[in-house]
């Protein structure tokens, strides 16, 4: 049942953002992707938040900026579910990215995320993620 679960909130999360970047956001949709409050990590640091108008907010800014350098499509390649107990995991979520770089050509660009999900009557939330350096990827591959 995790499994399941946890692979339509991916599901739903891909669909999502892709709407978001073709100008279509349903920030309604985004707040039900996570659960009340939530932990990120990543090279710039951990931070703690809300599933509230600010975070919803901060994500209208987020898709904003990916859409300026260039995305235009993120892509599910995998999950994989690492079980913690009966109701959290952790899913590796293998992404692929489509950004159209400055010259005009496309490029694709694999990443993974790890995203902290707990998953309560049959419905799985984001309660938190951890990310590698999303920006020095970006730079390598001349997006940014």
């Amino acid at each position: 049942m995790m499994d399941a679960s946890v692979k339509r909130l991916f599901a739903s999360y891909e669909s999502f953002f892709n709407r978001f970047l073709q100008g279509e956001p349903d920030m309604t949709e985004a707040g039900e992707l996570y659960a009340p409050e939530f932990i990120a990590a990543s090279p710039t640091g951990v931070m703690t938040g809300r599933n509230d108008e600010e975070f919803r907010d901060n994500l209208i800014r987020g898709y904003d900026h990916y859409r300026a350098i260039g995305t235009r499509q993120m892509q599910v390649r995998d999950v994989r579910i690492s079980p913690i107990e009966d109701l959290h995991c952790v899913a590796h979520v293998g992404w692929t990215a489509t950004y159209l770089r400055r010259d005009g050509t496309d490029v694709d660009i694999d990443f993974e995320v790890h995203y902290l999900v707990q998953v309560l009557g049959g419905a799985a939330k984001v309660f938190g993620w951890v990310a590698g350096d999303e920006n020095a990827l970006l730079k390598q591959h001349g997006i940014i």
